[in-house]
């Protein structure tokens, strides 16, 4: 990368219009971050703990915690130090580096997440052969397709960013290094790898889109077809949370790619709600609506108390 740069850093901007609002926004931002990473720990540590919750549907959402660890991890340590008054620069390799895992793990979990609804189809319309078609080889099968999916489509956006030559200014006018804030800086024409990203970005997520409607259509149907109020209630309460994450996690993506003329505030904000609220709000769902799982965390609090005791 360094034969296309004659740039060491770059510089961080951060969120724009909110000068003198650093000690607000690092306290903010900082606690919903650290409640992030203790909700999902927790969701993850109870499905690891119970063997009652060792089933496909868990699996997929033990590793959706994961990713929601690990995918504000990316931007928010970075923005968190300089909204504490230190550095505001990024290294060339470092800003990278940000983009390249900023859209491998969140194209990894928009795969993940037609995966679980692909899971949920299986279950409710094929409930009979559900253990049999989602067997433990199946289930690591589609991880490792999604995950070799994000791989693909963030070394191809990376590449086709950073093959760019990089000369001045450095100041990326966002609180991270994405594709929209970046390809401005480039010395050279960046309307290819422009269309490209969008492109991308927008293919990706209107085919996992795709994929998840034909699912829950699917769903949709087999569940007007159950005879029982309470049957009915508890298909749709297993969908529910699910459909939630998917519209938090697919909104924010549709408005920043697809938009003709990037608003750099818009963008931070809506990349705000992408990157630090969704992944806390799906601890949240996921804890607050699953019975399973807030049995699993009673009981494993209960053990803690005992063996303190």
């Amino acid at each position: 990368m360094g034969n296309h740069s004659l740039l060491n850093e770059f510089i961080l901007l951060g969120i724009p219009q909110t000068e003198g609002l650093e000690t607000v926004l690092l306290v903010i931002f900082s606690s919903i971050y650290l409640f992030t990473l203790l909700g999902n720990l927790l969701i993850f540590t109870a499905i690891i703990s119970s063997s009652t919750l060792h089933t496909p549907m868990y699996f997929f959402l033990g590793l959706l915690s994961v990713f929601d660890m690990l995918f504000p991890s990316v931007t928010c340590p970075k923005m968190l130090f300089y909204l504490s008054g230190l550095s505001r620069a990024i290294s060339y390799k470092g800003c990278a580096a940000q983009l390249f895992f900023y859209h491998l793990l969140g194209s990894t979990e928009g795969c993940l997440y037609s995966v679980m609804a692909y899971d949920r189809y299986v279950a409710i319309c094929h409930p009979l052969r559900y253990m049999l078609i989602m067997k433990p080889a199946v289930c690591v099968s589609l991880v490792t397709v999604a995950v070799l999916v994000g791989c693909v489509h963030a070394t191809t956006l990376t590449s086709f960013t950073f093959q760019l030559t990089y000369c001045g200014p450095n100041q990326v006018d966002h609180f991270f290094c994405d594709i929209p804030a970046v390809l401005p800086l480039a010395c050279t024409d960046s309307s290819l790898a422009q269309r490209v990203g969008s492109i991308n970005v927008g293919l990706l997520a209107l085919m996992l889109l795709f994929s998840v409607c034909v699912s829950y259509t699917h769903i949709g149907i087999a569940i007007l077809r159950i005879r029982s109020a309470e049957g009915r209630q508890k298909a749709f309460s297993t969908c529910s949370a699910h459909l939630t994450a998917i519209l938090c996690a697919y909104g924010p993506v549709i408005i920043i790619y697809l938009q003709r003329t990037p608003n750099p505030l818009l963008g931070a904000v809506v990349q705000i709600l992408n990157n630090i609220v969704s992944p806390m709000l799906n601890s949240l769902i996921y804890s607050l609506r699953n019975k399973e799982v807030k049995r699993s965390l009673k009981k494993m609090f209960r053990n803690v108390f005992i063996v303190q005791e």
